[in-house]
């Protein structure tokens, strides 16, 4: 086992012990994370996040006065296993609401299985257009990653030959299917397009064909393990002098296993780095360093995303005056609460947010744009 590998498992366990934030707990909220499979990567730094957010809201005092316990459950695993491991937390442990981090084919599943009988707010970046009752969304949609992102880098990169390559689900073609509007509006082509198995390690013939088309601009669309994957060979290819990359899924921990060295022209969009400067995402840096200590899984916007959901949760609730999902469906528009990203409104189930884009050169994400209160395109109709 690797060090790095033995580090991530340590900080699991540290979350897990404190997740159980209250023996005494009066309500029990089930998180759920990818510990397996191509995010698996991603969950260590959930489960922390989401444990700093239960301790924020049971020192403000819980929801509706009553104090809150986390139940984990791994979600990295098929949808049908994801909703039966949701179903033993909801009917067998007694979890009253949901925080979810994980694929998209694991949250229709779930949307699914709950039937709108109990909350459930979704947090990762994804596709869009999502709506059920009991549904909110925190996560960054296309149309926020892409819209203004493609026009700026047209114009600072002089790019306009785009290659697209992603995972073979919906989040990826959903997301390039807008993508390739946002290219043509800025005047740009795309010269290729293909999805790829979960299953897939090796990219040599992806990367002959991205040689090949003249592409001078990538997308990519492809997760966790598979993302590290490909960015290394692509380094290794040399295609990082031919052309830019641009991923919609590329946080700090992926950029670290893609490494210093292999990251050249690599720029990633997002709602969130940990590179942020601000007093909100500045105090909460502060809150998980001094919980987790610096050989923590790395901040990142999924990781992030379960704090800003499990504070979302707590501010419908606290609204609604319960945990009921018609009350809270009733409260939900223009519901606000504040996370490291800033003050939030929900606004159609999702919300606005300032989305960055940051070059991951030299191995660090430096923010080199911001483009404020992005809405989704989308979002619900309410």
């Amino acid at each position: 086992m690797s060090k790095s590998t033995t580090k991530l498992l340590a900080s699991a366990a540290v979350a897990l012990a404190l997740g159980t934030v209250s023996a005494t707990a009066d309500i029990k909220i089930g998180v759920l994370v990818p510990d397996s499979g191509p995010a698996g990567l991603f969950g260590p730094s959930t489960r922390n996040s989401a444990t700093l957010a239960a301790k924020k809201i049971n020192a403000s005092g819980g929801i509706n006065g009553e104090q809150i316990e986390l139940v984990f459950a791994d979600v990295g695993v098929p949808p049908a296993e994801a909703a039966q491991a949701a179903l033993r937390l909801w009917k067998g442990e007694g979890a009253q609401a949901f925080v979810g981090l994980h694929d998209s084919a694991v949250r229709e599943a779930l949307i699914g299985r709950f039937g709108g009988q109990v909350p459930y707010v979704y947090t990762p970046v994804y596709e869009g257009n999502s709506c059920a009752d009991g549904l909110y969304i925190t996560g960054e949609t296309p149309s926020q990653q892409l819209a203004p992102v493609i026009p700026h880098l047209t114009e600072t990169e002089g790019v306009s030959k785009w290659y697209l390559i992603g995972h073979d689900y919906n989040w990826p073609r959903d997301t390039n299917a807008l993508a390739k509007t946002y290219i043509a509006d800025a005047g740009g082509e795309v010269v290729g397009e293909e999805y790829v198995p979960f299953t897939v390690s090796e990219f040599d013939s992806s990367l002959q064909r991205i040689k090949e088309s003249g592409a001078d601009a990538v997308l990519i669309t492809l997760v966790g393990g598979g993302s590290v994957g490909f960015n290394v060979s692509f380094a290794g290819f040399g295609l990082d002098e031919q052309a830019i990359r641009l991923g919609t899924l590329i946080e700090e921990n992926t950029l670290a296993g893609i490494g210093a060295d292999n990251a050249n022209r690599l720029y990633s969009s997002s709602g969130y780095f940990s590179s942020i400067e601000s007093e909100a995402a500045a105090s909460f840096a502060t809150d998980y360093a001094e919980a987790y200590g610096t050989d923590a899984p790395a901040l990142n916007g999924l990781g992030q995303s379960a704090y800003e959901g499990l504070m979302l949760l707590a501010a419908l609730a606290n609204k609604a005056g319960s945990l009921d999902v018609a009350a809270m469906d009733a409260a939900a528009e223009g519901t606000t609460w504040s996370t490291p990203r800033g003050d939030n409104t929900l606004t159609g189930r999702h919300m606005a947010q300032t989305i960055y884009l940051a070059d991951g050169s030299g191995g660090a994400f430096n923010i080199v744009a911001s483009f404020e209160g992005v809405a989704s395109s989308e979002a619900c109709a309410n």
